[in-house]
This record gives C-alpha cells, structure tokens and sequence, in this order.
C-alpha cells in the first residue's frame, strides 16, 4: 500500500510540474499573438492546402492501423476498422489525458474487440515505438545534413539518447526472437525478470514472422506521411518559402519533443518548438511564427479530437471509463505475473 501511495504521489508531482512547464511554454510562445491578425490569418487562409493537410493526418493514422493490423497478424488477425477505432479513441485519450495515456486505452480496446491478450496487444505497442525509434534516429541525422544549421545541432544530443533507448528495444526485440530460451533461462527467479520473461514471450509470438519484417518497413512510409500536413499548412498558410525540407526538419523536431512528458494534446511544448524552429532556423518573422504555431496545432490536432470523439460515440464508453478498464486490465496483468 504505502509503495502504491508513493507512486500515486510522484505521478502527481510530475503531472503538475508537466503542465506548468507546458503553460510556461504557451504563454512564452504566444506572448504577442493578436486576437484580430490571427482571424485575418484565418481569413486568407488556402484551405484547400488546408484539407490537404487534414486528409494527409488522416492518411497517417489509417496507415498506423494498417501496420498494427500486420504487425499482429500472425498471433490474432485484427480488422483494419477495428485498429483504426482503437488508435483514433486512444489519441483522442492523449489529447485529453496526461502521459500517453491513449497507448494503453488503444491496446485494451483491441483486445475487447478480438481474442488477443492484453500483453501481447501492448508488446505490439512496444514494437510499434521501437520501429518509428529506428526510423525517427535515421531521420534525425538526414534533417542535419540537408538543414545544417547551427541551431540544429541541439537535436544531436537527443537523438544519441533516442538511438541508445532504441538500441536496448531493438535488442530485447532480438533475444525474443533469436535467443528467447537462454534469455528465460538467465532471467529465473521472481520480482521484475518474471515481467521481461512474459514480454519475451509476447515479443516472439510477433517476431517470427514475415510479418514482422513488412510492419518494420510500413513504418517509414508512416513517419513521412507527417511531414505532408506541414508542408500542406505551410502552403495554405503563405509560408511560400518554405519547402519540404524544412517541413521535413519540423516534423523531425516535433516527433522529437513529443517523447517528453507533457502537458495533454502537446500544447505549450508543440508551440514553443514550431516557434523557435521557424524563428531561429527557417528566418520567419516572430510574430508570425507565434500565429502559425498556434494554426497547425489546431491543423493536425482538430481532425484527431473529432475523429476520436466519433470513435468514441460508437464504441459507447467514455473515455474515463476506458482509462480506468485498461488500468485494472494492466494491474491484473501484472498481479497474474507475480
């Protein structure tokens, strides 16, 4: 009780000190934004460049499913409509709910929907972050290299600490395929190696597969879809100067600052970031900067809270609900293994 109580407390504290920093980097990021120039921006706005970008979105997470759907395959097929409600009520649950917690609401409402285990659905989920790591450090050092700019090399850093999580995914990913035998046996006896040995277990029932290799390679295609809704929204909002590059540096950078713990929709960090890269990197005038940081926000954040508040609606829970069954779900999982 008094362990439970203890991580009850840190989790609050970081969810309070999370949302602070994300107001701090709203407010800071929007400090000069005027009410009347943002409507005229809205007013002369390209929106067909803007249902562009909103399809684009779409494209992305309908591609999402597709991999999902490939990806479990060889243990449960799952329907492609199945995976695309999961994935859009569980980034409505991000946007409105702290820490991600849309990850594990998604991977619970695929396995109500089907006979997969919970375990499994969330290996599945581990392998999804594993494969955009890989895609994402390969992408990192590209956006160097065709946007090398002294600001940019802040990313460095962070993509030696992602490639280094990655590398320990990737790994683990490997004693369960290639060596899951000895990896069970050298991980006898009680306490957290009985929890690797069941994710060992879950992560070899996917990873011999052919399948396994398609979801890998489907990730790429995932990961670059996003840069067309920034592309899309620099078009539709003027930003004529503005190629796919540097659309393709903002989408390196924003995959980037979405790992860190945040305030819910990333709002705050996402400003501050679409801010200071346009600023310091791309030469856009600031106070247009601000305007258009808060635009694209609601470009691609829009169509996922709508989307997600349909997917909602016809699965006929709420989402407090779903939160809650997924945590009694995961605390059962982990009960079960001790």
């Amino acid at each position: 009780m008094g362990e439970n109580n203890s991580g009850a407390t840190r989790t609050r504290v970081v969810l309070v000190v999370a949302n602070i920093l994300s107001a701090a980097c709203l407010v800071w990021s929007l400090r000069d934004v005027k009410l009347g120039a943002l409507i005229n921006d809205l007013a002369t706005m390209n929106w067909w460049w803007v249902a562009l970008a909103v399809a684009a979105d779409i494209a992305v997470y309908s591609w999402q499913a597709w991999r999902w759907s490939l990806l479990l395959h060889p243990v449960e097929p799952v329907g492609f409509w199945h995976a695309v409600r999961a994935i859009y009520v569980g980034l409505f649950a991000n946007e409105v709910l702290p820490f991600r917690a849309g990850e594990l609401v998604r991977c619970y409402l695929l396995s109500r929907w089907s006979a997969l285990p919970f375990s499994v659905s969330i290996s599945s989920a581990i392998i999804e972050r594993i494969f955009d790591g890989v895609w994402l450090c390969a992408c990192l050092f590209l956006a160097l290299r065709i946007v090398p700019h002294p600001h940019m090399r802040f990313l460095t850093g962070s993509g030696y600490v992602l490639g280094s999580v990655v590398l320990a995914g990737a790994l683990l990913l490997a004693v369960a395929m290639f060596r899951r035998h000895r990896a069970r046996a050298a991980l006898a006896g009680g306490s957290w190696k009985r929890h690797v040995r069941v994710l060992i277990d879950d992560l070899s029932l996917i990873g011999h597969s052919r399948y396994l290799y398609f979801a890998f390679l489907q990730s790429l295609p995932y990961l670059l879809l996003q840069v067309v809704p920034i592309y899309a929204s620099f078009k539709g909002y003027g930003f004529d100067d503005l190629l796919l590059k540097e659309a393709f540096a903002l989408m390196v950078i924003l995959r980037m600052g979405s790992v860190v713990p945040q305030a819910p929709g990333n709002l705050g960090l996402f400003q501050l970031l679409t801010k200071e890269s346009l600023v310091k990197i791309f030469n856009v005038v600031p106070v247009e900067a601000e305007r258009f940081s808060l635009v694209l926000w609601g470009i691609v954040t829009l169509p996922l809270l709508i989307g997600g508040a349909v997917a909602l609606a016809v699965t006929g829970s709420r989402i407090g609900e779903l939160r809650r069954a997924a945590h009694v779900e995961r605390e059962e999982l982990s009960r079960s293994r001790e």
